[in-house]
């Protein structure tokens, strides 16, 4: 899919999440500069694993979202993002993500797996390792530059 300049393009984003119901697969709605703007359903566990040359920013849509991430040490932590809360996990670190149920909006640079630059154990079967996938929901085009 060729993704539309920025600024001439409008993407709802509960239409764009009504578009698809896999879990950890995100859909790249937009991009800005050299980042993809993805959003995703979340629900169950995903995989520790690690960006070696990027943070990753989350965003809670709905739900509820949780952020395993280990410490210089190796102690781990868990943040608990609800609606509305935003995270970082700094490049890096060692995290994990799951969610009793939830979608997330993130920012990543284009071409960034979402597993990671390495990861743990095997990829769970509900965990799509991807750099994203093009959205199918038709975009509406701003002739106001909206």
């Amino acid at each position: 899919m060729s993704i539309t300049p920025v600024n001439l393009t409008v993407v709802n984003l509960s239409e764009a999440l009504a578009s698809f119901d896999d879990i950890y697969s995100p859909r790249i709605v937009t991009r800005t500069n050299d980042y993809d703007v993805r959003i995703a359903h979340t629900r169950g566990e995903h995989v520790w694993h690690v960006h070696e040359d990027t943070d990753e920013f989350f965003l809670v849509l709905d739900g509820q979202f949780h952020v395993a991430y280990r410490d210089a040490d190796g102690q781990e932590h868990t943040v608990v993002l609800r609606q509305g809360d935003t995270f970082v996990v700094p490049k890096g670190t060692e995290h994990k993500p799951s969610s009793p149920g939830g979608s997330i909006l993130m920012f990543e640079p284009t071409g960034t797996s979402t597993t990671g630059d390495r990861h743990e154990g095997e990829i769970p079967d509900h965990v799509d390792s991807t750099a994203g996938h093009a959205l199918a929901t038709p975009e509406r085009v701003s002739t106001c530059g909206r």
